[in-house]
C-alpha cells in the first residue's frame, strides 16, 4: 500500500485535532503511529490520552515549555534539530506506518529549520509511509510536495470574544 503526504494547513482550529484523529483511526486499524510535535509548549490533554496508546502511539515533544515569541532561540532550534533527527529515524525506520509532524509548517516560518530541512524529511519517506505535516504558514514548496492539503479556515471563533482556551477542548 502507498502511503501519502497530507498538508493540514491555515489560520483556522482543527489541524492537530484532524491530525489526533487520523493517529487514533490508524492505530485502531493496527498500525503503529509516531506522533512529532513541534513549537508547543507540552502538557494537552490529547497527550495524556494518547499516552493509553503507546503500545500503537509514540508520541515526542521537541520544544521548551514555553510558546516561541517572536522568533526561535538557538535553544529552540537545537531541539527542533533534535526532533527533526529523530523523526528521520522513525521515518526511515519503517517501525511506523503514520508519521505525525505537528505544527512542522510553522519550523521555517520561526526560524527554527529551514524549509529545505523539513522537505528533506518529507522524501525520506519510504512509499509506504504516510506523513501528516500540520500547522499555520505551510510553504508553497511544502504545499507543492505534498498529495493532499486541507485549509483550515477561521470564519469565527470564541477566543475573539476573550474565552480562553478550556480544559478538555483547547487544551
Amino acid at each position: 500500500m502507498s502511503g501519502y503526504v497530507h498538508v493540514y494547513t491555515g489560520d483556522g482550529k482543527g489541524k492537530t485535532t484532524a491530525a489526533l484523529g487520523l493517529a487514533l483511526r490508524a492505530a485502531g486499524a493496527g498500525w503503529r503511529v509516531f506522533f512529532a510535535q513541534f513549537a508547543k509548549p507540552s502538557g494537552s490533554s490529547e497527550f495524556d490520552a494518547l499516552g493509553r496508546l503507546a503500545d500503537r502511539i509514540t508520541v515526542r515533544q521537541f520544544g521548551l515549555p514555553e510558546w516561541i515569541r517572536p522568533r526561535a532561540k538557538s535553544a529552540d532550534c537545537e531541539a527542533a534539530a533534535a526532533g527533526l533527527a529523530e523523526c528521520a529515524r522513525a521515518i526511515t525506520s519503517r517501525r511506523y506506518r503514520l508519521v505525525v509532524l505537528d505544527e512542522a509548517n510553522l519550523g521555517p516560518m520561526l526560524g527554527l529549520f529551514s524549509v529545505e530541512s523539513l522537505l528533506e524529511l518529507i522524501d525520506s519517506r519510504p512509499d509506504e509511509v504516510e506523513i501528516v505535516v500540520t500547522g499555520r504558514w505551510a510553504h508553497p514548496r511544502v504545499l507543492d510536495r505534498a498529495d493532499l492539503v486541507t485549509e483550515m479556515r477561521e470564519v469565527k471563533h470564541y477566543y475573539q470574544r476573550g474565552v480562553s482556551a478550556r480544559l478538555g477542548i483547547e487544551c
